[in-house]
């Protein structure tokens, strides 16, 4: 009887609080269950996962992929997927640039787990993504400071203040932002989300979070205490900066990063493929889970549970 040795998978540290890459794992064919076991455990110590010469060339792969780690989402609740791929959104500087700090889609209930992006058209220069550690900001905080974002929750929506000076808007930024925000959300999470698999605490805002649920503090107050908390977040040490390559496919966990697009590369074509696995509702330091105000996600994403 023959026995099966599983390959024992090497990922390169890029940083000592998140980031990790291979180079020339076929991720295009199916994933033996050895193989997903290492890259989630993977996932879950480094937060950000780079393959490098990772064989997905088209969506299709990416969405094979993508599917071994759970069900996956629609593209996205209101903008529209790459046409007839319906788990796939593309990412593309056409649309303008994802220049500001944020964890996808957490204006919903329950926002992706995880998020994959892919190489399709990159510039000569810049276009970087960077991804930042909410959990190395958390354990950063003073022990005063902790213990207070501990309580707190924020209202994440779509529907916010793009208070962007129109000389750097994008030339199509109305029409964007209306196709964003056709339907409206809002969503009551914690602030300091619990990681359902870690057990790690992380702080769980950025750019959807826009006033916090704090009786007696004033809408400028509670502005305050979110950017005192995202300077954490974006902290060098916490952030990794993902250089990308062709052929390339970056896998990071929803739950416990930001992530930052800079519009660095003087309008060159820029474009990513995005598929998102499904994740579960958060749940905060106390027990309590995040709460629907306005909008309907079921449509956009089944709700995952955490054993």
């Amino acid at each position: 009887m023959t026995t099966v040795t599983e390959t024992k998978l090497e990922f390169a540290k890029l940083g000592s609080r998140i980031g990790a890459e291979i180079r020339g794992l076929e991720l295009s064919a199916d994933l033996s269950p050895g193989t997903v076991a290492q890259i989630r455990e993977a996932l879950s110590v480094h937060k950000a996962l780079v393959f490098r010469e990772a064989n997905v060339l088209t969506d299709e792969d990416q969405v094979r992929f993508a599917s071994h780690f759970g069900p996956l989402t629609n593209a996205h609740p209101t903008v529209a997927s790459v046409e007839g791929k319906p788990a796939v959104l593309p990412v593309d500087s056409e649309n303008g640039s994802a220049n500001n700090w944020h964890t996808d889609v957490t204006f919903v209930v329950n926002p992706p787990q995880a998020s994959t992006l892919r190489s399709i058209t990159l510039p000569e220069y810049g276009g970087e993504t960077l991804i930042a550690s909410s959990a190395g900001a958390y354990r950063d905080l003073p022990d005063e400071l902790r213990n207070f974002a501990d309580t707190l929750w924020a209202i994440h929506t779509n529907d916010y203040d793009y208070s962007r000076p129109k000389n750097l808007e994008h030339a199509n930024a109305e029409e964007r932002r209306k196709e964003f925000t056709r339907i409206h959300f809002e969503t009551a999470h914690p602030v300091v989300r619990v990681h359902p698999l870690t057990g790690e605490r992380g702080l769980f805002i950025g750019g959807f979070a826009q006033r916090l649920r704090i009786v007696g503090l004033s809408n400028t107050e509670s502005k305050d205490i979110l950017r005192i908390l995202q300077a954490y977040i974006t902290r060098p040490e916490n952030v990794v900066r993902v250089n990308w390559e062709p052929n390339q496919l970056v896998l990071f966990d929803n739950r416990i990063t930001q992530h930052y697009a800079p519009d660095n590369y003087d309008g060159q074509p820029r474009k990513l493929n995005r598929v998102t696995i499904a994740g579960d509702v958060p749940v905060g330091v106390d027990g309590r889970s995040s709460t629907s105000i306005k909008g309907d996600s079921s449509t956009y994403s089944e709700t995952v549970v955490v054993n």
